[in-house]
């Protein structure tokens, strides 16, 4: 059952974008990274869990527990995928960034 929407915040919207880039291979340090690629500004690694956690909590991800490495001692991944309904958010959200941005009168060369 999909929770009411409530709209995202801009945070959580990098957050799920980056997950959707990451097809499937999304967990903390991989979102974190891909965050911070395309926003150019550094985030901690704690806001990324949180908002993961957050928008899971929401029904607009999933995770699942991926394979262990050797390269992190063994320890098994939390990978998150979109959901349907957090792919309808990113959609909506998108809508009106670009309803609003297409409002914007042309500039007006100064005299």
């Amino acid at each position: 059952m999909e929770k009411e929407n409530k709209g995202l915040g801009e945070f959580e919207e990098l957050v799920l974008l980056a997950v959707c880039i990451l097809e499937g291979e999304g967990y903390g340090i991989s979102v974190k990274k891909e965050v911070e690629k395309h926003s150019g500004r550094s985030i901690l690694l704690g806001a990324v869990h949180i908002t993961l956690y957050r928008l899971q909590d929401k029904g607009l991800l999933t995770s699942e527990m991926g394979g262990k490495s050797e390269k992190r001692g063994d320890r098994k991944k939390r990978l998150f995928k979109i959901t349907d309904h957090g792919m309808r958010q990113l959609h909506a959200a998108q809508d009106v960034r670009l309803k609003m941005w297409q409002l914007i009168p042309p500039l007006k060369p100064s005299l």
